[in-house]
């Protein structure tokens, strides 16, 4: 009894350590495509740290779309549109507008 409750604790902190790892590594992911689209370095990491907080996975590997120069802000809500999910849209476009103004970090 006492090693199948060992077990199931140790799976729950595998668990756990891979789950933070994964929204380290989406983080990581999307401020990077930011900063290699043209986006400033500030903007980026407060946009990513938005949306990985706000987004699920699923529509973190949509955005993966996206990838190609888009040096505007304007730019990358254009592109956004085309992945065609209310939720995507009004995240980035909130968090660009906030993190380009200042608003957020």
């Amino acid at each position: 009894m006492l090693r199948i409750l060992k077990r199931i604790l140790l799976l729950a902190g595998v668990l756990a350590v891979l789950a933070v790892g994964v929204h380290l590594y989406a983080g990581w992911r999307v401020r990077s495509a930011l900063v290699e689209a043209g986006m400033p370095d500030r903007v980026a990491t407060c946009m990513s740290k938005r949306m990985v907080k706000r987004l699920s996975l699923p529509q973190l590997i949509r955005l993966q779309k996206l990838e190609g120069d888009k040096k505007t802000i304007g730019a990358w809500v254009r592109a956004v549109k085309a992945v065609d999910d209310s939720e995507v849209i009004l995240v980035t476009t909130s968090s660009a507008a906030l993190c380009r103004t200042g608003l957020a970090r």
